[in-house]
């Protein structure tokens, strides 16, 4: 599993995901220390695939990228 703390010190979380074998896998959101959502998308066994979407403060989506 990860050593990098999932909380920001203000307690929001930084991320929010599984792990499978100690690999990121499946569904995971990544936020700013605001708590607003950054970055959202799925891992296969540690790997980014398929679409992941990137989003302002706000929450409005501002970038898809597809991970092949």
């Amino acid at each position: 599993m990860s050593s990098v703390n999932p909380f920001y010190d203000n307690g929001k979380p930084r991320f929010k995901g599984d792990y499978l074998d100690g690999e990121m896998h499946g569904f995971w959101e990544f936020f700013r220390k605001d708590g607003s959502l950054m970055r959202s998308g799925s891992f296969d066994n540690g790997n980014q695939v398929g679409i992941w979407k990137t989003f302002d403060r706000e929450g409005n989506l501002v970038k898809e990228t597809k991970i092949s």
